[in-house]
């Protein structure tokens, strides 16, 4: 396993900067929101993406992929009852897979809860089928430029649509795509009646991507989420890919977010190593 931070961390500094200062942390990898370079994918120009993918480079640092699909975008919609919003959405979401693979990445977390959440008058099902239109429709895009869409349970408290991991392998399996995964967030799992590490276990075959914060919205090593059986579950089904910093309560700091989340993981695979 690898560790990588959300690029959004880095708040009031430039893409660039946020890129070295993650690998100065030590870092390997960076996962980029879009709306940090621009708030409209297509709005970014091929030299803007060639510029920030090679400041990637240059820190040391792999792109691993993009997340907050569709955060500060307006008219987009997975669940939509109107097919043309769901036509645009589509459209929208497969210009991010370009973005995604001419950065060099290779995974696109989809959570955005507010540009999924049931619409009042749409039933469950109607949504589901909303977002299997969507989704299945972008699996030839994502299958020729290299890229899975990890689909991400939220809690509750943030959407009202996928908001367990069974729930959202019900639409991973209806779409029945090798590019289309799940991804697993601490945060979101820690709202679920079975405990984290049993939720890895059951579902680390479609696992694709792993973000690692408190249910506190802050890093993880802030609260009181222990990580070692966290940890030890992603060793135990073999997890090979990027444990990613995510955080949303900036309190303590943006530095110490970043360096203190790190150096907690990397005690936690320490105490792992040394049979604690």
């Amino acid at each position: 396993m690898r560790f990588a931070i959300c690029n959004e961390t880095f708040q009031d500094r430039s893409v660039e900067e946020g890129f070295e200062f993650a690998a100065d942390c030590g870092y390997e990898g960076i996962e980029i929101a879009p709306f940090t370079v621009s708030t409209y994918a297509h709005d970014i120009s091929s030299a803007r993406r060639t510029e920030v993918r090679r400041a990637a480079e240059r820190a040391g640092l792999e792109v691993v992929g993009l997340h907050w699909l569709l955060a500060k975008t307006e008219g987009f919609h997975l669940t939509s009852p109107d097919a043309a919003v769901r036509a645009k959405t589509a459209d929208y979401l497969g210009t991010l897979v370009d973005l995604c693979a001419e950065l060099s990445g290779r995974v696109m977390v989809l959570g955005s809860p507010q540009q999924r959440n049931i619409l009042p008058g749409v039933s469950a099902s109607q949504a589901a089928d909303h977002a299997f239109e969507v989704l299945s429709s972008l699996a030839p895009r994502l299958e020729k430029a290299g890229v899975i869409l990890a689909l991400e349970p939220l809690a509750p408290a943030e959407t009202n649509f996928l908001t367990t991991a069974a729930e959202t392998m019900e639409l991973i399996d209806r779409i029945g795509h090798p590019h289309v995964r799940l991804h697993l967030d601490c945060k979101a799992m820690a709202a679920e009646a079975d405990p984290i590490p049993e939720l890895i276990r059951r579902h680390h075959a479609a696992m694709a991507h792993f973000h690692a914060n408190d249910p506190n919205r802050q890093g993880p090593g802030f609260g009181q989420l222990d990580f070692v059986p966290i940890f030890a579950a992603l060793s135990e089904v073999g997890y090979r890919g990027w444990v990613s910093v995510e955080v949303f309560d900036y309190t303590p700091g943006v530095e110490a977010l970043a360096r203190n989340s790190i150096d907690y993981m990397k005690r936690c695979f320490r105490q792992l190593a040394e049979g604690g």
